[in-house]
């Protein structure tokens, strides 16, 4: 019997996917802390479950390239890795589900958090977009650019709701290091600073030998630092 190729795409695109809105609802369960489901975590439910149901049948109704498959399925497994290293990482921080009615009381700077504000949004994102793309349909920009904004009023909603804590001015400088969906580049006032020479260093110590030299002074030896263990 002579494999299928296409077939065996669709299979797999179509299992990573559902085991990945899987672990989402395992961590509804086990990993975040809320009290119950908000309105507008249900609302993100049925969205999931209708945009996942659409998915599915594109998949396995229309046509699409192999190489989209492909590429799909790699940015579904890039999300889940990120998604795992983030559940890792605030395993002890009580986090709560998106759109809690309740002010968080964690705060997780550490791990993906280093460079991410909110890298569970950032893996569900990444998540649906790679499906999207394995879709190889136009249809598919529609439910993902959704649950983008959808993302985006409980991130920001979040980020209001740390404000009102204790953990306002730790949440503050976190904001200032990483970026809210993807990491924050420096900016280039920032490399210039870093570039710039600083008092007392290469530059300035060449510049003084050279006019020393200049005036026939010769110049002392080179300073040597001593550690201690």
């Amino acid at each position: 019997m002579e494999f299928d190729l296409e077939r065996g795409l669709d299979l797999l695109v179509s299992i990573v996917g559902i085991a990945t809105v899987g672990q989402y609802l395992w961590s509804t369960r086990a990993h975040f802390q809320s009290s119950g489901m908000s309105s507008g975590a249900t609302i993100i439910s049925v969205v999931v479950a209708a945009t996942a149901l659409f998915f599915l049948a594109i998949i396995w109704i229309l046509p699409q390239p192999p190489l989209a498959k492909i590429v799909g399925l790699a940015v579904q497994l890039v999300s889940s890795a990120l998604f795992w290293w983030a559940i890792l990482r605030s395993r002890k921080a009580r986090l709560r589900f998106v759109f809690d009615a309740d002010d968080p009381h964690g705060l997780v700077t550490d791990g993906p958090f280093l460079y991410l504000r909110h890298p569970f949004y950032t893996s569900y994102i990444i998540f649906w977009a790679g499906w999207g793309i394995a879709t190889w349909s136009s249809w598919a920009v529609v439910p993902v650019a959704g649950i983008f904004v959808l993302y985006l009023i409980a991130a920001l909603d979040e980020e209001k709701k740390f404000s009102r804590t204790e953990m306002a001015d730790a949440y503050a400088a976190h904001r200032k290091r990483a970026g809210l969906f993807w990491p924050r580049l420096p900016k280039s006032g920032d490399r210039d600073r870093s570039a710039m020479p600083q008092p007392g260093g290469g530059c300035v110590a060449r510049g003084i030998d050279a006019k020393r030299r200049r005036e026939g002074e010769r110049p002392p030896p080179p300073m040597r630092h001593q550690f201690e263990d």
